[in-house]
């Protein structure tokens, strides 16, 4: 798949995960919605040149000698972003919207504006 389309594909998958979260929310998040499926379909490209480079380039004649190549520095400075932006998003969703007073929530109400001299 085409990097494009990956990202086009993942913006998808996470604009509907948010499809109902509360407009003011999602306008709050719309950058970093982008940002994942950015990031998301960046890590895809350099996870096949690391599938075909490695992680590591070996000297060819010290064993010890190594050297990270850049896809795989770049690659490990996106799954950190991208897991940031993603539990970022992820506490979004996880927001419940304020419910309802229940019964107590009334009673302790009238109480206090009891004490303070309210009429409810």
């Amino acid at each position: 798949m085409v990097k494009s389309q990956e990202y086009e594909t993942e913006l998808s998958k996470l604009e509907e995960i948010f499809s109902d979260v509360e407009p003011g929310k999602k306008k709050l998040v719309d950058g970093l919605i982008e940002d994942a499926a950015f990031l998301y379909a960046e890590n895809l490209r350099l996870r096949e040149v690391i599938n075909n480079t490695g992680m590591v380039r070996l000297h060819p004649a010290i064993d010890g000698l190594q050297k990270p190549t850049e896809a795989a520095k770049m690659y490990l400075k996106n799954v950190n972003s991208y897991a940031v932006v993603i539990k970022t998003l992820n506490a979004v969703l996880s927001k419940n919207p304020m419910e309802d007073d229940d019964e107590f929530d009334k009673w302790i109400a009238s109480k206090t504006a009891l004490d303070e001299g309210v009429n409810i």
